[in-house]
């Protein structure tokens, strides 16, 4: 079983930053087999994809709300993957999701992801 833990939300005003962190473990799992993305969900919206990353980390990919702003890491030594998050903007408040893909090559579908953390909340004010 893989447990995705997410940490590093809070309030912000807009124009600050943040550093969400999602923490992987479980019995027989191997992080680096895993891509990993993070997605949103604001109230009465679906959820959406914000950012991917492939299994060693030389690959990613943003959705262009968030492009230029965020930027997504990972530490396949420490089992953790990382988003930044700069120049907040109101429009960015929501519950942060960590998910992982086993053998995925980083993709924004949510659908393909198997995994997936509880959620922090993320709230910029204006």
């Amino acid at each position: 079983q893989v447990q995705l833990v997410e940490s590093g939300g809070g309030l912000v005003q807009a124009g600050g930053s943040l550093r969400l962190s999602c923490a992987a473990s479980g019995r027989t799992f191997t992080f680096s087999r895993y891509a990993m993305g993070w997605f949103r969900q604001a109230p009465g919206k679906e959820r959406e994809f914000v950012a991917t990353i492939n299994r060693s980390g030389s690959s990613t990919y943003y959705a262009d709300s968030v492009k230029g702003r965020f930027t997504i890491s990972r530490d396949n030594a420490k089992n953790t993957v990382y988003l930044q998050m700069n120049s907040l903007k109101p429009e960015d408040t929501a519950v942060y999701y960590c998910a992982a893909d086993l053998y995925g090559t980083g993709v924004v579908d949510k659908s393909d992801y198997d995994y997936w953390g509880r959620g922090t909340q993320v709230t910029v004010s204006s």
